[in-house]
């Protein structure tokens, strides 16, 4: 990846709907290498997809909860099903395998706290090879970034 492919990625990730002619004059490139440097990315599973930001509170979840999980055994098969497991939870917007004290963090979203109640405990509470749980509620968002910086 060149200077140039980290524009494109920077660009698409800002506006991923933008049309080509716009994102060829923003990153000084013509259409046709553009649109093949795209493709390579794509091809190279650098640009993984395309998706829509969206407001959470709009969409009735504005709580952000961080949940650090210790597993009981971290065997390669015991994190496998753990993140199985994970997935049928619609709550669980992020979920990283982490280094220290503590084995995942996850981001959950909720709608309220009877809501995340819930799902604590008809949903996480239930999955096996949970030693213990820490959570800690969003206040505000201060920064998000998406885009890849520039340099």
């Amino acid at each position: 990846m060149d200077r140039i492919d980290r524009q494109i990625i920077a660009a698409l990730q800002r506006d991923g709907r933008q049309k080509l002619a716009q994102l060829s004059e923003e990153v000084g490139l013509s259409p046709t290498p553009l649109a093949r440097r795209i493709t390579r990315l794509e091809r190279d599973g650098i640009i993984t997809g395309y998706s829509a930001r969206v407001d959470q509170e709009r969409l009735g979840l504005p709580l952000n909860i961080f949940i650090f999980v210790e597993l009981e055994r971290q065997t390669r098969e015991a994190i496998a099903e753990f993140e199985t497991a994970l997935r049928r939870f619609d709550e669980v917007m992020e979920c990283y395998l982490m280094t220290g004290t503590r084995d995942v963090l996850l981001r959950v979203v909720a709608a309220d706290l009877a809501g995340f109640d819930r799902f604590l405990e008809e949903g996480l509470m239930q999955t096996p090879n949970i030693r213990s749980m820490r959570s800690s509620f969003a206040l505000r968002t201060m920064i998000r970034r998406s885009a890849l910086p520039q340099g």
